[in-house]
């Protein structure tokens, strides 16, 4: 009797720990999305365009990232007279890449693909998560380089994990760690947000640095944001392949 008694007073904490626990997450959630500008404000935003400039290994690369409700993406950037485009119109994730010997588009898969999905999200993951699939949970508080942080696991709906820091007295995200598949196995990509700056209402990081292993991969630098810019649909499709041009065929001498 005793023993059932202590077992479901246990199952009640354990019941009463995870909604408490759940209860912080969403609180922390709201804080994020308010301190960030609001959800109205947020879903009010039909599409984005965003310039700046991308400065790996010393080089300084143009780039612009268009996005478009309700899940469309695209993005270029230009080294060397060449264009690089990666786009996504929320059903096929496509790519050109003249660096790798070819200016046709082509389809991409795999992780790229799901970085564009991801990427046309353009509220975030955390707007919404339940509805997305995606699920968050709080491993605790913790110290970032001298900065109190708020520490979420978040789960997307397709299984990968996202680690998120959202400062602990702004509630806007310092941190974000992903996983990465490379030739030589997975490892982690953390992306340190910060040069926050307000654009019609809503906080933006105008400063993005990748990291990994501590060691700086890139900087990105964002210049101007534009709210509401008018983005035809088109531009995200992916295109037909240029055609090629023919080869006259050689005719064979005329017989004397």
């Amino acid at each position: 009797m005793i023993r059932k008694v202590l077992g479901s007073l246990l199952a009640i904490t354990v019941l009463f720990a995870f909604q408490a626990s759940a209860q912080t997450v969403d609180e922390l959630i709201k804080k994020n999305i308010d301190a960030r500008g609001g959800a109205q404000k947020l879903k009010a935003v039909k599409s984005m365009k965003a310039t700046g400039k991308i400065t790996p290994q010393g080089l300084e690369i143009p780039i612009t990232l268009q996005q478009k409700r309700p899940a469309m993406v695209r993005m270029d950037a230009v080294f060397q007279g060449k264009s690089l485009v990666q786009s996504y119109d929320g059903e096929t994730g496509w790519k050109i890449d003249p660096f790798q010997g070819s200016s046709d588009p082509e389809k991409v898969a795999g992780d790229d693909l799901k970085d564009l999905q991801e990427q046309s999200d353009l509220d975030g993951p955390l707007v919404d998560y339940k509805d997305k699939g995606h699920t968050v949970e709080l491993i605790g508080k913790e110290d970032l380089e001298g900065t109190p942080v708020y520490k979420l696991k978040l789960t997307l709906k397709n299984g990968d994990v996202r680690h998120i820091y959202l400062d602990a007295e702004n509630y806007l995200e310092l941190k974000v760690t992903s996983k990465r598949k490379t030739p030589g196995g997975e490892i982690d990509v953390d992306q340190y947000l910060g040069n926050y700056k307000p654009v019609n209402g809503i906080m933006f990081p105008f400063s993005i640095e990748t990291k990994v292993k501590g060691q700086s991969q890139n900087q990105i630098t964002i210049e101007k944001i534009e709210m509401d810019v008018a983005v035809d649909d088109s531009i995200f499709k992916m295109p037909k392949p240029q055609d090629k041009p023919k080869t006259d065929e050689k005719k064979p001498p005329a017989a004397r």
